[in-house]
């Protein structure tokens, strides 16, 4: 019998996660590597696991994640919030608590794109009288 798998997606700036969520022993793999091998930072780690220790599901499930785009920063990001999507779609119940820690929110900041005639996105050429 197939173990049951729950899925969702993660977004932050231009990262993309896929996050697979199936009952387990808490191991976190990322592309093909463990969590701290990917995540070498010690806050990057913290927040891509603040869903799962908020809600005490920590132990509870194995994760399997594919990210790509943006840097690591924005890519932990994308997987913490596809982990908050996928817990809530194992557990309904924990939607509350996920939502009020804040989650569930897709942080929507991006890059603004550069305009024409203008040198960045809004630094514009100097002005010259003559």
């Amino acid at each position: 019998m197939a173990a049951v798998v729950y899925s969702a997606t993660g977004k932050r700036k231009t990262s993309v996660a896929r996050v697979r969520l199936m009952p387990g022993t808490g191991v976190i793999t990322v592309n093909g590597k463990d969590l701290r091998e990917y995540f070498n930072r010690q806050t990057l780690m913290l927040a891509v696991r603040s869903p799962l220790v908020e809600t005490g599901t920590d132990t509870r499930y194995d994760v399997i994640a594919q990210i790509h785009g943006g840097g690591k920063s924005g890519q932990a990001g994308a997987l913490k919030h596809g982990l908050a999507r996928a817990l809530v779609e194992a557990d309904p119940s924990l939607k509350p608590e996920v939502k009020r820690a804040g989650h569930l929110s897709r942080d929507a900041r991006m890059v603004e794109r550069k305009k024409a005639g203008l040198k960045k996105a809004r630094k514009r050429p100097q002005f010259s009288k003559r």
